[in-house]
């Protein structure tokens, strides 16, 4: 069974959290600094780590940084800013949620079980798809484009299947912030274009002129497959 890291120098919300986690059915492993986040991080199996970004000896981002090179786990951030410029921060580097303290446990377990619920849910695919010059595996989650991986957070990974399950298909912001977040996102749908502007970069050749995910002006965006608009 996947655990859950939490990574919070506070122990009093260590044991608040682990508590509630618990009583779902959670398996719960904790940390109260960066370098015992990593080193847990690459010793267990983990289904969610649950990020605090006031560590006492680095940065909750900078630890985010550190597994997003290795690890698509899906990261949750506890903070106390609540600003939209800290909340795109958090998501540019690749986190999955962000969550504002003072917060509720009983919301945290909630945004917990969605997160997992979406992450079980691409896991349940197993197909392989050829998309231009990019391959998909949905059977091991993997993105790779002329040959060469791509790095792709939980966040972007849905997004971009979630679009190539109807190509040619325009989807709204609303619909794919149902999809990608979660229905009980709560946060602006303008999020999504945060995460679409990051998926630009990792699989356009010029971000600026996509070729794969299009702006369909006033209404949302869309996944056209290349060697087809050529044709």
């Amino acid at each position: 069974m996947s655990s859950i890291l939490i990574v919070d120098d506070e122990p009093q919300i260590l044991e608040i959290l682990s508590s509630y986690l618990s009583k779902e059915g959670y398996h719960v492993i904790t940390a109260e600094d960066g370098r015992g986040a990593l080193e847990l991080a690459a010793t267990y199996p983990l289904g969610l780590i649950i990020l605090d970004l006031m560590l006492p000896d680095m940065t909750g981002e900078d630890v985010c940084r550190e597994i997003r090179k290795t690890s698509r786990v899906p990261i949750m951030m506890l903070t106390a800013k609540s600003g939209e410029v800290d909340r795109i921060t958090g998501l540019e580097i690749g986190a999955d949620d962000y969550l504002v303290k003072p917060f509720s446990p009983r919301e945290l377990v909630a945004r917990v079980r969605a997160i997992l619920r979406r992450m079980g849910d691409f896991q349940a695919l197993s197909d392989i798809v050829e998309l231009g010059d990019m391959i998909v595996s949905l059977r091991d989650k993997s993105v790779t484009k002329k040959g060469q991986p791509l790095e792709l957070t939980p966040n972007e990974y849905r997004l971009l299947t979630t679009l190539l399950r109807h190509p040619g298909r325009t989807w709204t912001r609303e619909e794919l912030v149902d999809k990608v977040l979660g229905l009980d996102f709560v946060g602006s749908d303008r999020t999504i274009d945060t995460h679409i502007k990051n998926l630009r970069h990792k699989i356009e050749d010029d971000p600026r002129q996509p070729v794969y995910i299009k702006t369909v002006y006033g209404l949302g965006y869309r996944l056209d497959n290349p060697d087809k608009t050529r044709g």
